[in-house]
């Protein structure tokens, strides 16, 4: 339940059940696909660092999903995805960037933030930035995990 008493919300993919395998088409040794139910992506049992594969931000309260492929659109997204914008992952560049590890056994954390408040954070969107604008503006959170 979020902070505010109001309805739960969910990270839900038609692709990945909760701590389900990481199907092959979104990784690095398939082609690259986004399966729209996140703000960021990171390995939680990586040695040293968390890593970033995705950053969206600016999800209007009313869409419920995004829908497959919609990441890397060179395009501005419109109708109901009118205004998200993806930021930069930990390659430096927008958009979903799929898993190329060397050995499998990782999990992969999809995280949602339900905010009080629109992000305004210039062109260069990273995960570091989002982390530190949305401090005190986080009403809920959910989360999907998914093993590679």
């Amino acid at each position: 339940m979020a902070k505010d008493g109001s309805e739960e919300f969910r990270v839900v993919s038609p692709s990945i059940d909760n701590e389900g395998r990481l199907p092959r088409k979104y990784t690095g040794e398939g082609h690259f696909a986004a399966f729209g139910v996140d703000i960021d992506a990171s390995d939680p049992d990586g040695p040293i660092v968390r890593w970033a594969h995705w950053v969206v931000i600016n999800i209007p309260p009313p869409v419920k999903g995004l829908p497959e492929g919609v990441s890397g659109k060179e395009d501005e997204i419109g109708g109901e995805y009118a205004g998200i914008k993806e930021g930069n992952n930990d390659w430096k560049v927008p958009g979903w960037r799929g898993p190329v590890l060397p050995n499998h056994g990782h999990r992969f954390e999809f995280k949602l933030y339900a905010l009080d408040a629109q992000l305004h954070l210039g062109n260069k969107v990273t995960k570091e930035k989002v982390v530190e604008e949305i401090e005190g503006h986080v009403l809920g959170e959910a989360v999907l995990m998914a093993n590679f």
